[in-house]
C-alpha cells in the first residue's frame, strides 16, 4: 500500500462558513442508547477480512459491553457531579468542568471495569486472558495508577496490554456523566464554554480520536472533533489543524491498495481517488501532526474510533513520512521509549 497526497482544493474556514447557510451547532452530543452499539457494529463490518480481524472482533465485543455498562449507570445513578455553579465557573475560566486528569475518579469505575472484563474474557485469546484475569483481580491502588497514567498521557508504568480495557471502563463513566450533565442542566442552556485551544474536549480536556464530517441536518458538510473519553464531539471548521490552527499548510492522505494504483496510474487520477477515501489523515505542516478524518457522506456508517482503528496501515505510511500523530485512541495505543512522556490524553 501507498499513501497517495490529494491535491485538491480546500476552502477556507470563511468559505465552509459562509457556504454552511446558519448557525452551526457547536456541540453533537453521544445517544446513550447507541453510542458504543453502532461501534460494535461498525467494528464488525471492517473486522471481516481484515488483517486485523481478530482484534477488531476483540474490540467490537468491548464496544458491547461497553453499551451495556452505560445503560447500567443510566439505571443506577449516584456519580458525584458538577452542580450549576461548577459548570459555570468552568465555562468562565474556559476550562473543562470534567477535567479528565483532575476530576475526582468516583471508586464505581472499578466495578465497570470488573463487569466489561467478565464479558469480554471467554472471547479473549489464551495469552491475553491471563493478563486480563489478572487485572480483574486488581486492587484499587494499581487500577487508580493505571487510570491516572492514561488520563495524564504518561507512557512510563502504563500497562499498554491492558490500557484498552482500562480505557473502555474509564470512556463508558466518562460518557455517563456527559450524559448526565446534559439531561440535568439542559433547561439552563449550554452547559460547556470554549476553550482557548479548540483542539481540546470542553467538557473533560482530552484529546480527540479523530474527526468527522456530517451529512446530515444543520451540521451538513461540517466538521466535528470526537472525544477520546467522553464521546462529545464539538465543531471545528474544516481546512484548520486541530493541534496547531494553521490554516495553510494542510493536505490529505489516504491509502491506495494496488488493485487501485495501475503502474500507469496518473497523478490526477490517484489524487481523485484520495480525495474520495472515506477516511484520510489531515496533516499539518507547520506542527508536523496528523489527525484522520473520517466521512459521513461517503459512507454513513464510519465511526470515528472504530474506522481510524481500522486504518492502522494509514497511521504508519503517514508517520513514516515524518508526520506525528495528535489523536488519541485507547482502543490501540502507540507507546514511546519507557520513561517518555506521551503526548497530550494519551499515547501516540
Amino acid at each position: 500500500m501507498t499513501a497517495t497526497t490529494a491535491t485538491v482544493r480546500v476552502m477556507s474556514p470563511e468559505e465552509i462558513a459562509a457556504r454552511a447557510g446558519g448557525e452551526t451547532p457547536y456541540f453533537v452530543w453521544p445517544a446513550r442508547a447507541t453510542v458504543f452499539a453502532e461501534r460494535a457494529m461498525r467494528l464488525k463490518q471492517l473486522s471481516r477480512g481484515h488483517a486485523m480481524e481478530g482484534y477488531l472482533a476483540l474490540m467490537a465485543a468491548v464496544a458491547e459491553a461497553q453499551q451495556a455498562e452505560l445503560a447500567a449507570l443510566a439505571a443506577a445513578p449516584g456519580l458525584p457531579m458538577p452542580d450549576a455553579a461548577a459548570l459555570d465557573a468552568a465555562a468562565r475560566r474556559g476550562v473543562p468542568p470534567l477535567a479528565a486528569g483532575d476530576w475526582p475518579r468516583d471508586a464505581a469505575w472499578h466495578s465497570v471495569l470488573q463487569r466489561l472484563l467478565d464479558r469480554v474474557l471467554p472471547l479473549a485469546p489464551e495469552p491475553a486472558r491471563a493478563l486480563l484475569q489478572q487485572w480483574r483481580a486488581a486492587d484499587a491502588e494499581a487500577l487508580e495508577r493505571q487510570a491516572d497514567a492514561l488520563l495524564h498521557g504518561v507512557a512510563a508504568g502504563l500497562d499498554l496490554a491492558a490500557a484498552p480495557f482500562i480505557g473502555a471502563a474509564l470512556q463508558v463513566v466518562w460518557t455517563h456523566l456527559l450524559l448526565e450533565v446534559q439531561r440535568t442542566h439542559a433547561s439552563g442552556g449550554q452547559p460547556f464554554g470554549r476553550l482557548d485551544d479548540p483542539g481540546l474536549c470542553p467538557c473533560c480536556g482530552s484529546r480527540p480520536t479523530a474527526s468527522l464530517t456530517r451529512s446530515s441536518g444543520e451540521s451538513l458538510g461540517q466538521r466535528y472533533l470526537h472525544c477520546s473519553l467522553c464521546s462529545l464531539q464539538w465543531h471545528l471548521v474544516r481546512g484548520k489543524c486541530s493541534h496547531c490552527g494553521d490554516t495553510q499548510g494542510i493536505a490529505y492522505q489516504s491509502l491506495d491498495t494496488a488493485e487501485q494504483a495501475p503502474e500507469d496510474d496518473t497523478e490526477d487520477a490517484a489524487a481523485s481517488r484520495a480525495a474520495k477515501a472515506v477516511v484520510q489523515a489531515e496533516t499539518c505542516d507547520a506542527c508536523g501532526s496528523y489527525l484522520k478524518i473520517v466521512h459521513s457522506d461517503r459512507d454513513p456508517f464510519v465511526d470515528p474510533v472504530a474506522d481510524d482503528l481500522a486504518t492502522l496501515t494509514l497511521d504508519l505510511l503517514v508517520s513514516d513520512a515524518g508526520k506525528a500523530r495528535s489523536g488519541v485512541n485507547f482502543m490501540l495505543l502507540f507507546g514511546p521509549p519507557e520513561g517518555d512522556a506521551a503526548p497530550p490524553g494519551g499515547a501516540a
